[in-house]
């Protein structure tokens, strides 16, 4: 039978308002090892120091408007302030003896030789704290990041540059024997440092910093940006000797795997295949419940179709989906690159501002010979 994704935890913001900006339970953990977090360098929000009082008591601030009352949207994830240098970063608790295998593939990742690798894409480990007070407890250190779709994608080249690294950053995985087992769309983010002009809250990444009006952007074609793939907290490494290799069924955020369907143990890899490809298909092609359907994606309709077939073994490995892309990409034209992503259905109102808009940057990327693929150096 199938297992459920432990991973997969419910937003602690439900609810929440229940609790009028007070810590929830999840978050005591945070409280509790503030000084500790501090001594290592550290510096989490003034919500989290042990003395706190909430900046609304006593007047008439409604808590959710003021800074201190934001809570995280992941129980196990937060966000700090390295002291050093002011970088904002981001923590993560992890139990040891439920997630055995996540800081040991982080790491491998973020270690030499493979961290220099341009096709690397996997969320550096910076450094992984051991909690003095509970030795099956660690905190993985790491760059704050951003959903990849956040902002949302200017032009198609720049969608384009997406698939690539993906497709890129997959097979970087499966040639070290890797399989993600969670390669979702919630798993996938952006590295949006340099995107953004204004500093945005971690917790509310749609606000600045001080939540006081939203954060100003560039589009990816000005600054280009490398996406990583996060959460190996299903993720395994084999021997190669040991492949193909069959799993236990766990269920990661794609509840529409067929084999989950099915079977009882499946080959983990082409499961990774089928989740990247129904990503797409959903973002860009088809539309789900989350996502709009986009105009002029085509042209990717049938690599996914292949990604996402029923049968996993009529499915192509990550070695072929990079190289029949790579055709794909080659096929497409300066003028196609360049074009709006159109989300439907869209308002005229809408389709007039954003039309505006698109025009007078693309023009200006033409006349400054800027690339309709923005490829991070």
């Amino acid at each position: 039978m199938a297992q459920s994704s432990s991973t997969d935890v419910p937003s602690p913001s439900a609810g929440a308002h229940a609790e009028g900006g007070k810590l929830l339970e999840h978050e005591l953990f945070w409280r509790d090892h503030y000084d500790w977090l501090l001594s290592r360098g550290y510096h989490l929000r003034s919500r989290y120091k042990p003395d706190w009082k909430p900046s609304w008591e006593g007047t008439k601030k409604f808590w959710a408007v003021c800074t201190d009352g934001i809570m995280p949207k992941h129980p196990s994830v937060l966000d700090a302030e390295r002291e050093s240098d002011g970088e904002l970063l981001m923590l993560k608790r992890v139990q040891r003896t439920l997630h055995p295998h996540e800081a040991v593939i982080g790491q491998f990742f973020s270690s030499s030789p493979v961290v220099t690798d341009p096709s690397n894409h996997c969320i550096p480990i910076y450094e992984v704290l051991e909690v003095p007070d509970d030795k099956d407890v660690i905190i993985l250190v790491m760059p704050l990041l951003r959903r990849h779709d956040s902002p949302t994608f200017d032009t198609v080249g720049e969608a384009i540059e997406f698939f690539r690294q993906v497709f890129e950053g997959l097979q970087f995985m499966h040639r070290h024997h890797v399989a993600h087992r969670d390669a979702a769309a919630l798993n996938i983010m952006m590295d949006a440092r340099t995107l953004y002009i204004d500093r945005y809250h971690p917790s509310r990444p749609n606000s600045k910093i001080d939540i006081n009006g939203a954060p100003r952007h560039y589009t990816r074609t000005q600054v280009p940006v490398k996406y990583y793939f996060t959460d190996f907290g299903l993720s395994r490494q084999y021997k190669p000797e040991n492949l193909p290799v069959t799993e236990e069924v766990i269920y990661g955020a794609d509840k529409t795997v067929p084999e989950f369907e099915t079977l009882e143990s499946c080959d983990p890899f082409p499961t990774d295949v089928y989740t990247l490809g129904n990503m797409i298909r959903e973002e860009f092609i088809e539309g789900s419940r989350f996502d709009k359907r986009k105009l002029g994606f085509d042209f990717m309709k049938p690599l996914v179709a292949d990604m996402t077939q029923a049968d996993p073994t009529k499915r192509p490995t990550m070695d072929e989906v990079v190289e029949r892309f790579e055709k794909i990409r080659k096929d497409l034209t300066p003028w196609k690159l360049r074009s709006r992503v159109v989300e439907v259905p869209e308002s005229p109102f809408s389709k007039t501002f954003r039309n505006l808009g698109h025009w007078k940057r693309r023009i200006w990327f033409m006349a400054r010979r800027v690339p309709p693929v923005p490829a991070p150096s």
